[in-house]
C-alpha cells in the first residue's frame, strides 16, 4: 500500500480523502490539489530498489498517487529510451543533445504515462464509464487502456483532429463525438455532457493524474544521465500539461537531494496558437489567450492554457527558461530533416520542440555545451480504414455559435444535442459472481453499443436490481451464492412483470440433460465461458433486443 497524501496549494491542508476523485479542496474549494510523499523515507527506494526494477514508469509507484497495486493498469508504458542525437549535435557543434523518444509507448505518444495513471485512479475509485476531451494522443491513449480496465470511454475531439487518429480511437470501442469548434469549446462541451450524464470527467491538467504521471519523465532522465539534471528540458506544448509535470519531478530529487538544480525549460507553441509566448514576451504571468487558433497541428491548438503557464512562467524566472514559437513550415521541414539526419520520424507536435530548439541554439540561447533533453512526444501511425463500418462517430457541428443570431439559444441548442448523443439505451443487468468475468462482459458490450449497465455479484443482488432497473435483457451465470442461476429463473417465472424479460446464460458448468431442459424455454441463448467470442455474444443479444 502506497504513503501518500493531498495539499490544498492555497490553505495548506493536508486532511483531505484520497479515495474519490476530488475536483477541489473540500475545506476551501481550491481545485489544485498536489499529492505528497515521505520523501526522505522513499529516497533509498530510488537508489536500491529502483535499479532492480522493470523500466516502466511504475519502477517510480511509491511516488505516484495510487494507493492499492491491484487497481494499476499498465501496458508497459515509460522507460523509454534517452538517446544522444548525435548527427544534430555535429550540425551545431551541440554534443550533448538528447532525445527522449516517447513514440515508444504502447500507442507510441508520451500520453501513455497519463493514461496508465488516469485509468488506474478510476479503477480504484470505482469509476465505469468516463468523458475526455482530446486533440487526439490522449483519447488514443486513454480508449486503449480504458478497454484493459473495463471502463466505459467518450472521446469528445475537435473536427481539425486527423480523421486517422479518431479512426484509431474508435477502433478501441471509444464513443467517438467529433465537435467542429475549437479545442477549448470543445472542452466544455465535454464538461456540459459529462455534467449531464452524472459521468467522471478528466481534468486534464487540474487532475493530479495528468501531473504526477509527467514527472515520470524528470526521474527516468536524471537517473539515465546518473542522478544529473540536464540544463535544459525543451517540450512543445498545448495546454502545458508534461513541462509542469516534468518540473515537479524535477523539484522532487533537487528536494530529496539527488540534482544539484532544477533545469531550465523552453516551451515551445506554433506561431498561430501562442498565448504563453506572447505573455512571455509582455513579461506577464497571465497567458494572452487565443480565440482563434491559426494552425494546421491540431494537437497544439489550446488557446487557454491557464494555470499551466502562469506556473511555467514562475519557474523559467526563478531557475532560467524560455518560451518560443516556430511555424507550422518550420515544423513540417523539421520532421524531413530530423528523420533524414537522425532517423526519428514523428510527428507534426514533436517536430516542433526540435525546430525550436534548433532556434534557441543558433540564437545561443542554448550553449552549445549544454546539456539539452528534447522531449519526442509521439509518432501515432494510422489505423486500417476499412476496419470501421460508417457512423463510428458522432458529429456535433457548433460551428453555428459564431453567429451572432445564434448566441440567445446557444445553450438550449447545445442541451439538445447533447441528449440525443448515443441514441435509445437499453438497460442489461449482468449477474455473475466472478469479478474479472463481469467486467470482461461489460467490455464487451460497451465497445459495441450504447447500454446502461448494471451488476450483481450474487443472485439474490441480482434479482433486487433486476426488480428495481426493470432491464431489457439478463446476462446470468448460473453457479453463484447465496442464491444461484436456477433460483433467479424461477423467481423471474414466477413474476408476470419479469418472466417477460429476455435472459442469456452465460456459465462454465457442464450441463446435464437434465439440467438443459430445465432451462429450455426460459433462455433466450447458453454460451460456455470460454467457449465464445463476442460477435456470438453480441449476436444474441441483438436478437434478444429487436
Amino acid at each position: 500500500m502506497n504513503q501518500w497524501w493531498l495539499e490544498c496549494t492555497r490553505c495548506g491542508r493536508t486532511d483531505i480523502p484520497t479515495d474519490t476523485p476530488l475536483t477541489a479542496c473540500p475545506h476551501c474549494g481550491h481545485d489544485w490539489l498536489e499529492p505528497r510523499f515521505p520523501y526522505e523515507k522513499l529516497k533509498p527506494v530510488l537508489l536500491e530498489e529502483v535499479p532492480r526494477r522493470r523500466c516502466t514508469m511504475w519502477r517510480y509507484r511509491e511516488f505516484l498517487p495510487i494507493t492499492h497495486d491491484e487497481n494499476i493498469i499498465t501496458m508497459g508504458e515509460g522507460g523509454t529510451p534517452l538517446i544522444r542525437l548525435r548527427n544534430l549535435g555535429l550540425m551545431f557543434g551541440a554534443p550533448n543533445l538528447y532525445v527522449k523518444d516517447e513514440r515508444q509507448g504502447p500507442t507510441g505518444s508520451f500520453k501513455d504515462r497519463q493514461a496508465s495513471l488516469a485509468i488506474s485512479l478510476m479503477k480504484e475509485h470505482g469509476i465505469r464509464e468516463a468523458v475526455v476531451a482530446s486533440t487526439g494522443n490522449v483519447a488514443i491513449s486513454y480508449s486503449a487502456y480504458a478497454a484493459q480496465a473495463g471502463i466505459k470511454l467518450w472521446a469528445f475531439l475537435t473536427s481539425s483532429v486527423p480523421a486517422d487518429k479518431m479512426r484509431e480511437v474508435a477502433l478501441y470501442g471509444t464513443e467517438v463525438v467529433k465537435v467542429t469548434a475549437t479545442y477549448d469549446r470543445t472542452k466544455e462541451v465535454a464538461a456540459q455532457f459529462a455534467e449531464h450524464r452524472g459521468l467522471h470527467l478528466d481534468r486534464g491538467i487540474r487532475s493530479v493524474a495528468a501531473r504526477e504521471s509527467m514527472k515520470t519523465l524528470a526521474y527516468e532522465v536524471a537517473e539515465d544521465l546518473g542522478w544529473r539534471a540536464p540544463d535544459w528540458y525543451v517540450q512543445a506544448v498545448s495546454g502545458g500539461m508534461g513541462p509542469v509535470g516534468v518540473l515537479k519531478g524535477f523539484q522532487e530529487l533537487y528536494r530529496m537531494g539527488l540534482i544539484d538544480k532544477i533545469p531550465k525549460i523552453a516551451a515551445v507553441q506554433s506561431t498561430g496558437c501562442a498565448p504563453m509566448v506572447k505573455a512571455w514576451q509582455e513579461n506577464s504571468p497571465t497567458p494572452v489567450n487565443v480565440e482563434s487558433p491559426q494552425t494546421l497541428i491540431a494537437t497544439v491548438a489550446t488557446g487557454k492554457p491557464g494555470i499551466a503557464y502562469t506556473i511555467l512562467y514562475h519557474a523559467a524566472k526563478r531557475y532560467g527558461g524560455t518560451f518560443v514559437s516556430v511555424t507550422d513550415e518550420e515544423a513540417f521541414r523539421t520532421m524531413h530533416i530530423m528523420a533524414k539526419l537522425d532517423g526519428f520520424s514523428m510527428e507534426p507536435a514533436a517536430a516542433m520542440a526540435f525546430a525550436g530548439t534548433m532556434q534557441l541554439l543558433r540564437e545561443g540561447v542554448i550553449k552549445p555545451d549544454e546539456t539539452v533533453v528534447i522531449c519526442l512526444s509521439g509518432h501515432t501511425f494510422p489505423v486500417e480504414k476499412h476496419l470501421l463500418e460508417e457512423g463510428w462517430a458522432h458529429d456535433l457541428d457548433l460551428s453555428h455559435e459564431e453567429s451572432a443570431h445564434a448566441v440567445p439559444n446557444r445553450e438550449e441548442g447545445l442541451l439538445a444535442s447533447l441528449e440525443n448523443l448515443g441514441g435509445d439505451v437499453r438497460r442489461i443487468v449482468i449477474v455473475e459472481d466472478d469479478a474479472p468475468a463481469r467486467v470482461l462482459l461489460r467490455r464487451i458490450l460497451q465497445a459495441r453499443g450504447e447500454y446502461e449497465i448494471y451488476e450483481a455479484e450474487n443472485g439474490r443482488r441480482g434479482l433486487e436490481v433486476i426488480k428495481q432497473v426493470r432491464p431489457d435483457l439478463i446476462l446470468l451465470d448460473l453457479m453463484m451464492p447465496e442464491m444461484d442461476g436456477y433460483q433467479v429463473l424461477d423467481h423471474l417465472k414466477a413474476d408476470e412483470t419479469l418472466e417477460h424479460i429476455p435472459v442469456i446464460v452465460i456459465t462454465a458448468a457442464h450441463l446435464t440433460e437434465s439440467e438443459r431442459k430445465r432451462l429450455s424455454g426460459y433462455v433466450r441463448s447458453l454460451l460456455r465461458k470460454g467457449e465464445f467470442v463476442d460477435s456470438e455474444l453480441m449476436d444474441d443479444i441483438e436478437s434478444a433486443l429487436k
